[in-house]
């Protein structure tokens, strides 16, 4: 099942949290179903298959997707960290992660949903912990809530992604350029003499 979910922040665990989009206007939902959320697992690479999850699994990784979203915006923000959130997402790096497997084919991971879900809470402790902390921004458009690891040279990078934001900004601006060049110059309530 592809739901074409979109992978742009630069760590799987930004890009779960990334999965409520829109949280100041829109708040658009991702994981509408487990079905839905099995198909993040594998689209984002965390595992190879997935078992099926439940509406249990669903509620638990949307309580761990927000308390990650929290945690990374008190740290961008240097702010401190919530407490519940904290425990959240370190209740679920606790859990056993999806462990890989060598098969006669190469590199395999199958796991369960909280295994799946310890992974992506192990990916926060990590980005939350490590040498990525300053590089967290988020998306320059307004619409967007998406923070991502700016890797850019200068840290130049104002959108989660070119496709996702950027290119809409810049045709936006771009519009409305076109549009204030085309109101006539001389309108300002005289008239030349």
């Amino acid at each position: 099942m592809n739901v074409d979910h979109v992978f742009v922040c630069g760590n799987p665990a930004l890009d779960f949290a990334a999965t409520l989009r829109a949280r100041r206007t829109l708040r658009f939902e991702m994981f509408t179903s487990p079905e839905r959320l099995d198909a993040w697992y594998l689209e984002a690479g965390i595992v190879d298959t997935v078992s099926p999850g439940t509406d249990t699994d669903l509620a638990r990784a949307v309580a761990v997707r927000e308390a990650v979203y929290e945690l990374v915006t008190a740290r961008r923000l240097q702010e401190p960290y919530d407490g519940t959130a904290l425990a959240t997402v370190n209740g679920a790096a606790r859990r056993p992660p999806a462990t890989p497997q060598l098969t006669a084919a190469g590199r395999r991971t199958d796991a369960t949903p909280e295994e799946a879900l310890s992974t992506v809470a192990r990916h926060a402790v990590e980005v939350l912990s490590g040498p990525d902390v300053p590089l967290l921004k988020e998306c320059g458009n307004p619409e967007c809530t998406r923070v991502y690891i700016d890797r850019s040279r200068g840290m130049r990078r104002q959108w989660c992604g070119m496709e996702s934001c950027g290119n809409k900004l810049k045709a936006a601006a771009y519009r409305a350029r076109k549009k204030e060049a085309r109101v006539p110059a001389g309108r300002t309530g005289t008239h030349a003499r």
